[in-house]
């Protein structure tokens, strides 16, 4: 599941550091990630925070690829529908507020976005991790650009 995060994640943020995107890379990384959600699809996590990466990972991995066997967007909303099981049962944490940030770029529920913002505003600022700083940042995207794939005038 960690793996499948990690790759997705790096899918999502292939190039964007100024390095050059080559098209096999970007290709194999596609297919991979792609790949690896449907494996992990029809599982499921044996405890509450394990189902949480698991809808995690699969939720970054299908926004960030460009495949689609003509279910993807099934699997998204199934994967949104375990997530709204598992979200309450988890404690407040930064596991919780990437879920609610990813869910929230699917479906853009304002009350997600306020949960994640709740969440985050307990954090000492001094002291964010990477991985906090990351989830903020995207969570600022999301919030700033709902309509990515449409020009709005």
């Amino acid at each position: 599941m960690d793996s499948l995060f990690s790759l997705a994640h790096r899918l999502l943020t292939y190039g964007l550091d100024g390095s050059p995107i080559y098209v096999d890379e970007f290709t194999r990384l596609n297919r991979e990630v792609y790949e690896q959600a449907l494996e992990l699809y029809g599982t499921r996590g044996k405890t509450v925070e394990s189902e949480a990466e698991l809808c995690l990972g699969l939720l970054v991995a299908f926004a960030a690829t460009i495949y689609d066997n003509g279910h993807k967007q099934q699997y998204i909303q199934r994967v949104l529908d375990r997530s709204w099981e598992v979200l309450p049962k988890l404690s407040a944490s930064l596991l919780k507020v990437q879920l609610l940030v990813y869910c929230y770029s699917e479906v853009y529920d304002e009350e997600l976005s306020r949960q994640a913002h709740s969440i985050i505003a307990t954090w000492d600022k001094a002291e964010l991790t990477l991985e906090q700083v990351d989830i903020i940042e995207e969570l600022k995207s999301f919030e700033e650009n709902q309509y990515p794939y449409e020009v709005i005038e």
